[in-house]
C-alpha cells in the first residue's frame, strides 16, 4: 500500500511516500480502507521534531491522525464493528498515521461515521470534535457562561463556536472582516477583527478562553477572564500536570514547569487558571458526536479537498495559515 512516512525528523519536515505491507490488525483492532484524511497543524509540526519530547514515534512512521473509511477485516475481540461499516477515528498519539491506503484501527478510537455526512466531510472532525469537547469539558464550560474561541475560522474554531453554541454559551471570537459572516453564520455571537480591534479591550468578564494562537495571545487572553476562570490552551505551553499524566521523566518534568512558570505566575495573579490540553482518541464520544452532526446541530467546514498524492502540497497550504475551515485529503479521488 502507498504511506505518506516520517524517516526522520527535520527543521524542513521532509515527507516521502512510500510503499508498505499493508497493516495487520491485532485482536482488539479493525482494518479500514481510508477514503479520506483529515489534516491538522500538527500534522505539519511533527516532521519538523517540533513534538518530538511528548510524541514518541518509532521511525519511519506513517503520518496523519484523522480518518474516514470502510472496515475490511475486525480482529477477534471486536464486537463494535463488521466489515463493511463505514467509520471515522483519530489515530493520534499512537505511534501510527492514517496518510496511508489502510489503516489499523483500535476499536476503541473508532465510531460509524455521521449517516448524513460523505467520507470527506466527516474525515475532516475527529480532532477537532474531540479537543473542542474534551477543553469544554475541562472547563466545565455550562449554558449561559461565555467562551473566548480565537481564530474562529480555522479548523478548531469552526468547530468550537457551533459546538459551544449549542451547549448554550455566549461566543466570542477574533477573525479577518472578509470572514466575519462565515463565523456569525456558526454562531459567534461577538466578532473582532484581529487586525483593526484589540480583543482584550473589547472582552470581559468570560469565564473560559480555548488557547488556540502561538504567540502572546495566551498572555493577553488572561486579562478578560473573570475570577476562577481557565484558559485551556492547546497550543502550550505544556505544564507539570501534563508531564506528570504522560509519566515523563524528571527532566521532562522540570523543563515543563519552567516553560509554563511563568502564564501560571500571571494566571495566579488574576484568581484563574492555566492549563495545557493535548487530545486523546474516544470512539465513544465521536459516537455522540455523530448524533449531534445527524440532528443537524453542527455542520463541518471544509476549505479545501487535495488528492493523496498531493498532500504534501495540502500540508503547506494548512502551513501558511488561510484555511477557512479544514483541509481534507480525498484518497478516492486519486485512485
Amino acid at each position: 500500500m502507498k504511506a505518506l512516512v516520517l524517516k526522520r525528523y527535520t527543521k524542513s519536515g521532509q515527507l516521502h511516500f512510500e510503499t508498505l505491507p499493508k497493516p495487520v490488525i491485532k485482536d482488539n483492532e479493525i482494518l479500514v480502507k481510508i477514503h479520506a484524511v483529515g489534516l491538522n497543524p500538527i500534522d505539519y509540526m511533527i516532521p519538523k521534531g517540533i513534538f518530538k519530547p511528548i510524541l514518541h514515534f518509532s521511525l519511519p512512521a506513517v503520518m496523519g491522525s484523522d480518518l474516514a473509511g470502510v472496515v475490511t477485516e475486525t480482529g477477534r475481540k471486536v464486537t463494535r464493528f463488521k466489515v463493511g461499516d463505514a467509520v471515522y477515528a483519530s489515530l493520534f498519539d499512537m505511534d501510527t498515521g492514517s496518510l496511508s491506503e489502510y489503516a489499523a484501527v483500535p476499536e476503541s478510537a473508532a465510531a460509524l461515521k455521521p449517516s448524513t455526512l460523505d467520507f470527506i466531510q466527516s474525515a475532516s472532525l475527529p480532532m477537532v470534535a474531540l479537543t473542542s469537547w474534551q477543553a469544554f469539558e475541562r472547563a466545565k464550560l455550562q449554558a449561559g457562561q461565555k467562551v473566548f474561541i480565537p481564530a474562529g475560522s480555522g479548523g478548531i474554531g469552526t468547530f468550537a463556536i457551533q459546538l459551544a453554541k449549542f451547549l448554550g454559551v455566549h461566543v466570542a471570537t477574533t477573525t479577518s472582516a472578509a470572514n466575519a459572516d462565515l463565523v456569525r453564520n456558526l454562531g459567534a455571537d461577538t466578532v473582532i477583527d484581529y487586525k483593526t480591534q484589540n480583543f482584550v479591550e473589547k472582552l470581559s468578564d468570560y469565564d473560559m478562553v480555548l488557547g488556540t494562537v502561538r504567540g502572546d495571545g495566551i498572555q493577553k487572553a488572561i486579562e478578560i477572564l473573570k475570577p476562577h476562570g481557565e484558559v485551556v490552551s492547546l497550543i502550550g505551553p505544556p505544564d507539570l500536570p501534563f508531564a506528570k499524566q504522560r509519566k515523563m521523566n524528571l527532566l521532562l518534568k522540570g523543563v515543563f514547569w519552567l516553560m509554563s512558570r511563568k502564564i501560571n505566575a500571571q494566571a495566579q495573579k488574576r484568581n484563574v487558571k492555566y492549563t495545557f490540553h493535548f487530545v486523546h482518541p474516544d470512539g465513544h464520544r465521536l459516537k455522540e458526536i455523530a448524533t449531534l452532526i445527524d440532528a443537524g446541530e453542527i455542520k463541518p467546514v471544509i476549505d479545501k479537498v487535495f488528492p493523496f498524492e498531493q498532500t504534501i502540497n495540502a500540508l503547506s497550504y494548512l502551513e501558511a495559515g488561510h484555511a477557512k475551515g479544514k483541509v481534507v485529503i480525498d484518497f478516492i479521488k486519486a485512485n
